[in-house]
């Protein structure tokens, strides 16, 4: 089969996948677009099986996370798309744009004044994290309050579901989780019964219970900005590296940070790798697929594990052409990703104005510390000093 390792037993860290990874841009595409015959059931089930006594964390806060988007396969699923979606239209992105180069730009000059002051300064911190969470609560017509919480839970949260978290950590990770949830549940019951159009309200309105509003927004509050504070910092990393044909003060001209923002997006997105599973015995690129196979398809380079290989030059050119579209990275079909174009427009905006703002840097630490898990991936730290 094009573009598939047979499936294995084990870990990334061992060199063994327990999926079967389609890495065939054209095979990826195909099995998105056959949701009846390759379903996203498994697309949020936690990688790590989770332990008697985390399940018990979880299971006292009532955290429960019915299948309500990313992971429904019923015909439920094109009315609750619809409904979020009307929160991401073109033109109300397109309408989100002074907003976000406002705040890019706060951010920017505020790093600019650090790194005067203090000597160098953490971009991850100082420019992609804040921007993307505000933005997508504004959008959705939720408080903006918390964000450092936030950003903390959207973090354990990812390693509790698509990391390999020891028994040990799996418990602090499901109390972190735990207390999002708690939090979640009494945002969502605010908001259903505020009288301010909002995406909880709007989800009430279209039938969904308490627990299917909190499922949803479990992921989406996390996906809606962790995944885009995630795709700056590795734009910036690699800019500050100067490893991708793109300069550091190129970067400040807005062309050139959204062909940097495409080229990352092509070659090793934030979002690396997503999971479906066999609905029933199938056939792909002329192989038998067995019902229940569980499928790990690559939608960018993903660099972090000794079965990813597959070098830049041969998944895309700088400017998102080549085998693997750039769009990709946000997958395709019914299941794609609704926030692409904020997400893409959030990150070269702040790429523009953070490589305006700060002026000739170079990378302080040049290998720092990456959040490698199954399906997320970017550094923690993008410390910079002037040059």
């Amino acid at each position: 089969m094009s573009g598939v390792m047979a499936p294995e037993v084990g870990l990334p860290e061992t060199g063994a996948c327990p999926y079967t990874v389609l890495r065939s841009p054209d095979t990826v595409r195909e099995v998105l677009h056959r949701p009846q015959d390759f379903s996203p059931a498994n697309a949020l089930l936690a990688v790590t099986p989770l332990s008697g006594p985390a399940l018990r964390v979880l299971q006292r806060a009532k955290f429960a996370l019915p299948p309500v988007l990313a992971s429904n396969d019923t015909q439920t699923h094109a009315g609750i798309r619809k409904v979020v979606a009307g929160f991401f239209t073109p033109a109300k992105v397109a309408a989100m744009e002074p907003r976000i180069r406002s705040l890019a730009r706060e951010s920017a000059t505020n790093a600019a004044r650090l790194l005067g002051t203090d000597g160098s300064v953490d971009l991850v911190q100082a420019v992609a994290a804040d921007p993307p969470a505000l933005v997508m609560l504004e959008m959705l017509g939720l408080p903006v309050r918390e964000l450092p919480q936030l950003k903390a839970w959207s973090l354990d949260s990812l390693e509790l579901f698509w990391g390999w978290p020891d028994a040990d950590r799996q418990l602090e990770l499901a109390g972190s989780a735990a207390d999002f949830y708690r939090w979640l549940k009494d945002l969502v019951l605010e908001s259903v019964a505020s009288p301010d159009r909002n995406l909880f309200n709007a989800l009430d309105r279209h039938g969904l219970s308490t627990p299917e509003i909190c499922s949803l927004g479990y992921f989406l509050l996390i996906a809606g900005q962790e995944t885009t504070t995630q795709l700056i910092s590795t734009t910036l990393f690699r800019l500050a590296e100067g490893s991708r044909g793109i300069s550091w003060s190129e970067a400040a001209s807005p062309l050139k940070a959204r062909h940097m923002v495409r080229h990352v997006l092509a070659t090793e997105s934030s979002v690396p790798t997503w999971r479906r599973v066999a609905n029933h015995d199938t056939v792909l690129d002329g192989t038998p697929v067995r019902a229940g196979e569980e499928i790990l398809v690559e939608l960018t380079g993903n660099h972090g594990f000794p079965w990813a290989e597959t070098a830049d030059a041969d998944v895309a050119g700088s400017d998102g052409s080549g085998p693997t579209p750039y769009g990709l990275a946000f997958g395709s079909g019914i299941h794609r990703c609704l926030g692409a174009k904020l997400a893409e427009l959030e990150a070269a905006v702040v790429i523009h104005e953070t490589a305006t703002a700060l002026k000739g840097v170079r990378l302080r630490d040049s290998n720092p510390e990456w959040i490698r898990l199954l399906s997320f991936q970017a550094p923690r730290t993008v410390v910079v000093e002037p040059g």
